[in-house]
């Protein structure tokens, strides 16, 4: 049976967070150094590893990069505070739940599903979980924003992962990436990937065309479109199959 393997971003691919992760990052700052932290440039796209390290560059912090475990180990232990948060302010983005879960269902292909994201696992994860959005992703077989501060490296950090876990090498384009950012685009098809554009962040579907995305969708909630965008081939999409 062939085997994919596709990296789903987090942030307005399949949440919108509403400064969540921004939250984690300030009460991470104030427990380290006991003072209001210094606000980064855009972080749409970036890794924890390279937003971090800009944070505490503009902090004055000697040698930042020596500072980087420390501020991870703390947001990492204070991401789980952040679950009534999530409730409160963020929502699954429309569909998102749905094409996961087709994914999952398809019939003639294992399709491994985990996260290719800017964010440390633990926020990851409590960005996802209030949300029900956990099912079907196999968290081990990704790669997260601690890795490197360069996002295509995570693709060869999940790559790595998915074929220990799975037994395949998950090479070229039997990898795909779908994300919001030209980034994300980026970092696919740095790496050989497939490149799958969504237009539910701050570039539109023509801006993630224009970065060498595959193929790009306006939104998630057309299952199909979503399928056939990561697979590839409209005629190798198959159906979901049936409940039980």
């Amino acid at each position: 049976m062939a085997s994919l393997l596709v990296l789903w971003d987090v942030d307005y691919t399949l949440v919108d967070s509403n400064g969540v992760g921004r939250m984690l990052y300030e009460a991470a700052f104030g427990e380290l150094f006991g003072r209001p932290m210094p606000q980064p440039g855009l972080m749409s796209g970036r890794t924890d590893r390279a937003i971090a390290l800009e944070v505490l560059t503009l902090a004055g912090l000697a040698e930042p990069q020596r500072h980087i475990a420390a501020f991870q180990a703390v947001q990492a232990a204070r991401a789980a505070e952040l679950a009534g948060a999530v409730l409160e302010h963020s929502r699954a983005l429309p569909g998102a739940a749905a094409a996961i879960a087709a994914l999952a269902s398809l019939d003639g292909l294992e399709v491994v599903q985990s996260l290719l994201t800017g964010n440390i696992r633990p926020l990851a994860e409590v960005k996802l979980s209030p949300l029900g959005l956990l099912d079907h992703l196999d968290l081990d077989a990704g790669a997260y924003g601690d890795v490197h501060e360069v996002r295509a490296e995570l693709v060869h950090a999940a790559r790595h992962n998915a074929s220990r876990i799975y037994g395949h090498s998950f090479a070229g384009e039997a990898t795909v990436l779908v994300g919001d950012t030209p980034r994300d685009i980026e970092a696919a098809l740095a790496t050989g990937a497939r490149a799958v554009g969504v237009a539910t962040g701050s570039f539109t579907a023509a801006q993630l065309t224009a970065a060498g995305a595959h193929a790009a969708l306006s939104d998630l909630t057309d299952t199909r479109k979503v399928l056939t965008a990561i697979l590839g081939d409209p005629v190798a999409a198959p159906s979901p199959s049936p409940p039980p």
